[in-house]
């Protein structure tokens, strides 16, 4: 048990001060290390990633609030579609998503594409973004109805995944031109307050049902622990660190996960 403390800590720790710069709670590159290191069975492995966010998330949350980075309609609009869509991914992953072999593919089929999408982004030349038809300034930021629409896939693969969905709807937005100062609070605020609604109805759908659904408490206050620290670390670090070196740096990490469990279920 002791071990595992420690462990935790350090994991949730050192990676949420390399993700929290750029709006990701570090939950998607936390969820290979509770499945193979520290052995969380499914599904209970995406209810204890949720409880790490929920403990994780208030540190960079309260550093960028402080900064007043977390101002403007960004935020509420990517709640109010990922709300929804976060407890319709948790009954998704309870009831239609139980085996291991499936829920390796899925993990690749997610980071593959993430990783290869933010080495691509960050190694290409970004496009310019379009001009307005009527000549004015550029409008990068997707329509009110678009962006809650986006934020209801990304929060059913969140609740599948127990990633909270910054990971996902953080880089949608960078690559449309937004700035990740702006996108990255909103973001981690919308992994936090998603993470709180999946992490509470998998506390139901445990009560209603059998197995592993409920999730290893003392791992995941563990990891939150570390990642609470690391976060704020991260966030108030952001200004100083190379945007550029931090993208490749989660495309490499996603790729490579990505890739080890695509062998590992097809093997």
């Amino acid at each position: 048990m002791e071990w595992t403390w420690v462990a935790g800590v350090l994991a949730g720790l050192l990676i949420s001060v390399v993700t929290a710069p750029v709006g990701v709670s570090g939950a998607v590159f936390l969820l290979p290390v509770h499945l193979s290191v520290f052995g969380v069975p499914n599904p209970a492995v995406t209810p204890t990633n949720l409880l790490f966010n929920v403990v994780a998330g208030p540190g960079a949350l309260w550093r960028y609030r402080r900064d007043g980075a977390l101002r403007g309609p960004l935020a509420r609009r990517l709640v109010a579609g990922t709300l929804p869509g976060v407890v319709a991914g948790a009954v998704i992953r309870v009831y239609a998503l139980p085996g291991p072999t499936v829920y390796r593919l899925l993990i690749a089929g997610l980071l593959l594409p993430l990783g290869v999408w933010l080495c691509a982004r960050t190694l290409l030349p970004a496009r310019r973004p379009r001009p307005a038809p009527s000549g004015g300034a550029p409008t990068a930021e997707p329509s009110p109805g678009g962006l809650t629409a986006l934020a209801l896939v990304v929060g059913v693969v969140g609740g599948i995944y127990g990633i909270g969905g910054g990971s996902l709807i953080g880089p949608v937005l960078v690559a449309r031109g937004l700035p990740v100062a702006r996108v990255a609070p909103a973001a981690l605020a919308t992994t936090f307050v998603t993470s709180v609604v999946g992490a509470a109805t998998y506390a139901v759908l445990a009560l209603a049902g059998t197995g592993d659904i409920a999730p290893d408490w003392w791992l995941g206050l563990a990891c939150g622990l570390g990642g609470l620290v690391g976060g704020y670390l991260g966030a108030r670090l952001q200004p100083r660190l190379p945007e550029r070196a931090l993208r490749l740096l989660l495309g490499t990490l996603a790729t490579t996960i990505g890739a080890l469990y695509a062998v590992q279920a097809l093997t």
